[in-house]
């Protein structure tokens, strides 16, 4: 067992009383700006900008920009020419792997079952989605987005594609301009998270140790989830996999969430701890009640039209929470 650092729990407590008692407006275009000089080199420290952007947030005006440094698409200590040249090489190199699919696609198709089935998947999948807002606006470009999302598949042999991907591209894709943004973008955010939301990868990691966290902070309900079935827990990964997008009202939030997530702010791996906040808004009614695992769970999916600052906040407090306990080696190495 191993005590972390106070000075971390009262930074993430200070975070998480900014970020609901200030409410300060977020990072605009004029400020973003600011923090780089007149050759573009970045004249502020990292790590006070990612800071702000955990208890702030972006505009939207700023977020694509701010995204390609937070991903990694850009160094943080690039000036404004190399990231004119690192722009043209993404999209020159986005271009190739595109050329390179066409020529392969005949032959996947006919010889990889996997791929076709993929292929069908993916079409499937994007047919369901609404592309339209309410005043029948179209929102996204589905054929775009099938390209992205099979050029994804074909290139990341990692991740590969899973239900859900598609969603999450959606984002990107209404976030960017460009085809090759929304492709790079993707993939950095992937790698950036590492692997997280992969069901392959990074899912059961994070399940596992939400269980650990549970045991730890709250063993009382651990014990009730444990009496209700070892599975219940382990159910929960549709959070995971679409990385909390469902759980919100606007995509603004969904984006807010994902930008925290990039920034490493207040730790590592802080989606485990926004799934922690999310069980504790159901943990009393299931003491209570002593709700059945189905129960909790169908409890769990109507958390829905939530407010990515109050659970951004509640997840700084579960942070600053776990400093103060004596932790694991596992946990401290997940979180730190």
């Amino acid at each position: 067992m191993t005590t972390l650092s106070p000075e971390n729990s009262l930074s993430a407590r200070q975070s998480a009383f900014f970020i609901l008692a200030k409410r300060k407006l977020p990072i605009d275009k004029t400020e973003w700006n600011g923090f780089f000089d007149e050759d573009g080199y970045l004249a502020k420290s990292r790590d006070s900008i990612c800071v702000n952007i955990l208890e702030r947030g972006l505009h939207p005006g700023v977020r694509t920009e701010a995204w390609k440094f937070l991903t990694g698409y850009y160094s943080w200590q690039s000036s404004q020419d190399e990231r004119l040249t690192v722009e043209s090489s993404r999209r020159k190199k986005y271009e190739a792997l595109c050329h390179m699919y066409e020529k392969i696609q005949p032959l996947l198709e006919n010889l990889h079952q996997n791929f076709t089935e993929t292929q069908n998947n993916i079409a499937c999948d994007i047919q369901k989605l609404y592309d339209k807002d309410p005043l029948g606006n179209v929102l996204v470009d589905k054929k775009r987005l099938e390209k992205t999302l099979l050029l994804s598949y074909v290139c990341n042999t990692q991740a590969e594609y899973q239900r859900g991907f598609h969603e999450m591209v959606m984002l990107f894709q209404l976030m960017v301009e460009h085809d090759h943004e929304t492709f790079w973008l993707f993939q950095f955010f992937l790698q950036k998270t590492e692997n997280s939301c992969v069901i392959t990868i990074g899912v059961d990691k994070n399940l596992d140790m939400l269980n650990h966290l549970i045991a730890l902070l709250d063993p009382t309900f651990a014990e009730h989830l444990k009496g209700k079935g070892a599975g219940t827990v382990q159910a929960l990964f549709p959070w995971f996999c679409l990385c909390f997008q469902r759980a919100f009202k606007t995509f603004d939030d969904v984006w807010r969430l994902w930008e925290v997530l990039l920034t490493g702010k207040p730790c590592r791996n802080l989606q485990v701890l926004v799934a922690y906040s999310m069980l504790q808004m159901v943990r009393e009614q299931a003491l209570l009640e002593s709700m059945s695992s189905d129960a909790i769970l169908l409890a769990c999916n109507n958390l829905i039209d939530l407010d990515a600052d109050e659970l951004i906040s509640a997840a700084c407090m579960v942070y600053a929470e776990l400093m103060q306990k004596d932790v694991p080696q596992p946990l401290k190495d997940f979180f730190l």
